[in-house]
């Protein structure tokens, strides 16, 4: 039964406005708790899939970083890893690039081995500390630029040494929180359960949850 409420309005006469029942308060508050948990879901997939945004780009981050040392690594130490007919030249350590993106070659012979014939990278570590490299080509010295002493970009035409990093740092797996990435050599299957330690191909989240599209994060 709806309680009736005595208001006074302005002059002295009495106004009667209805007031809530406790049914009425009750069927509200069950309202209200059912607009809440509808959205609580909502809001976790929106924090999944900023996680899976972060996910996707640090992705893309690490296996541009992998495809961008291997083309250095064309025409990269003659005398050092035992070359393979995928090499400039047929493996004689020719200086011509085979991607007009490289613009310098890997001068450190050191961090490939017998095993590593593709010359990916042995560990993403190394694309962090970076490499010695050399520029490629005929040793010609660029402009003089605007700014008289700034460095140009054909200023890389030097006799010192440089070193070239390929990744800022290395990412968090935004799914696990932790740097605990899955990698795979270029010598193995996709559904290799476990890395060969020989180089690092390719590079995955090593969660075993499902995304919002349904596909392992570890399959992304």
């Amino acid at each position: 039964m709806t309680r009736l409420v005595l208001n006074l309005t302005k002059g002295g006469s009495a106004a009667v406005s209805p007031g809530f029942t406790l049914f009425e308060l009750v069927v509200t508050l069950a309202v209200l708790a059912v607009l809440v948990i509808g959205t609580i879901p909502l809001s976790q997939n929106a924090m999944k899939r900023q996680k899976e945004l972060r996910l996707r780009e640090s992705l893309r981050m690490m296996r541009n970083a992998i495809d961008e040392f291997k083309r250095d690594t064309f025409g990269a130490c003659p005398q050092g890893a035992v070359p393979t007919g995928n090499m400039p030249g047929g493996g004689r350590g020719t200086d011509a690039p085979s991607d007009p993106r490289s613009r310098v070659v890997i001068d450190d012979c050191t961090i490939f081995d017998s095993e590593d014939l593709d010359r990916y990278p042995p560990d993403l570590q190394l694309l962090v500390d970076g490499v010695r490299v050399r520029q490629r080509g005929i040793n010609v010295q660029g402009g003089s630029g605007i700014r008289d002493g700034s460095t140009q970009a054909t200023d890389l035409n030097t006799t010192e040494e440089i070193k070239k990093v390929y990744l800022r740092e290395l990412p968090i797996d935004p799914i696990t929180g932790e740097p605990d990435w899955k990698f795979r050599s270029s010598y193995q299957a996709a559904d290799d359960g476990s890395w060969d330690d020989v180089n690092v191909f390719d590079v995955r989240s090593a969660s075993d949850e499902e995304g919002l599209n349904g596909v392992k994060y570890s399959e992304w």
